[in-house]
């Protein structure tokens, strides 16, 4: 998708009294626990281009590296919303063609992901988000399809930040380097009708950020691998034709030289990559209604092999209330059996 005659605008001073009608006709939010979830929201005019959020957020970076310093320490306090967004064909096309989706009208979840990403990335970038945006890290996502959704559809799509925590280091692993992580919530309405709802969590690797509650370590189990039931090779030729078809240009997936920079041995795939493609393997049997769950172990380097295993489960998603059936994959190394993924896709 070309960034030419898209853009995006900010207002920079939006009203913080949820009462006082702003540009969007500011509203407060709330989660259905009751809490606050962001205090404004502010209408964007079209979905930003990810290549020219990127843009921004290395000026910035390179204005922290001259002042030493962010101004921010809290996230923000409003959503970010995009009115009368449409996925576009084109796009769908080439990225179900990429990752081993069937072409056609009805959007993958994870193309719906792709579709509203600049939409993350314009609140990561904004001054006042207290996390540097490049070099940051997906470490986990889920995503609740309530229908499908379709080429064509007027959208309305609005995202926040919540839960800034901090992430203890792993004792005995120089590769995990701890770190502060916030997850990005996003819902995808048609009409009155939410039909999409993602919560992305990132990871600002050995970023502190002063005051935020730090996650205690969490070691996982060592994992009992299956029998694999497929795989493939990642390139780097198929890291930038995801960073085109997604527009997700972040460095540490296009350029050694930056992945070294921020830690990792060679440049990483990307995690939506790798987690679409086990997706996809699952076809039909997704339905249309679900609840996609993915927990990103380790990365996966490029170039590369993965091995890939698809499990039918009576019991995917022990959290809900009532236990659903589905399908659990795993994407791992096969030459060290290191995992690189865990998912779940639970059936409504």
């Amino acid at each position: 998708m070309s960034g030419d005659g898209w853009f995006f605008e900010f207002n920079e001073n939006p009203s913080t009294d949820p009462s006082t009608p702003g540009p969007s006709g500011a509203e407060p939010g709330a989660e259905t626990d009751g809490r606050v979830r962001y205090g404004v929201v502010e209408d964007l005019a079209a979905m930003p281009v990810p290549g020219s959020v990127y843009t921004r957020a290395v000026t910035a970076a390179a204005r922290t590296a001259i002042s030493g310093s962010t101004d921010a320490a809290a996230l923000p306090d409003r959503a970010l919303r995009v009115s009368q967004h449409t996925l576009d064909q084109a796009q769908l096309d080439a990225y179900a063609h990429l990752i081993g989706e069937t072409a056609g009208e009805v959007a993958p979840a994870g193309f719906v992901h792709v579709s509203v990403f600049g939409l993350q990335l314009a609140l990561m970038a904004s001054n006042d988000f207290p996390l540097p945006m490049l070099g940051m890290v997906h470490v986990a996502n889920r995503i609740e399809q309530l229908r499908p959704v379709r080429v064509g559809e007027e959208l309305s799509v609005l995202t926040w930040a919540r839960s800034l925590t901090g992430r203890m280091p792993h004792p005995e692993s120089s590769r995990d380097s701890g770190g502060t992580q916030v997850e990005l919530v996003t819902q995808v309405s048609s009409g009155s009708e939410t039909v999409w709802e993602g919560v992305s969590t990132y990871l600002a690797k050995k970023v502190d950020v002063p005051g935020v509650p730090v996650l205690p370590f969490k070691d996982r189990a060592e994992a009992i691998l299956p029998v694999p039931t497929g795989g493939w090779s990642t390139s780097k030729l198929t890291s930038r034709e995801y960073a085109a078809v997604s527009g997700d240009r972040n460095p540490i997936h296009t350029s050694a030289l930056a992945a070294k920079a921020f830690g990792f041995p060679r440049q990483i795939a990307h995690g939506m990559d790798t987690a679409a493609r086990a997706f996809a393997a699952l076809g039909p049997k997704r339905h249309d209604a679900f609840t996609w769950s993915v927990e990103f172990a380790s990365p996966v380097l490029v170039p590369g092999r993965v091995a890939l295993a698809v499990e039918r489960r009576d019991d995917v998603d022990p959290s809900e209330q009532a236990s659903r059936g589905g399908y659990a994959l795993t994407v791992w190394d096969p030459k060290s059996s290191r995992v690189h993924l865990t998912s779940t896709l639970a059936q409504a």
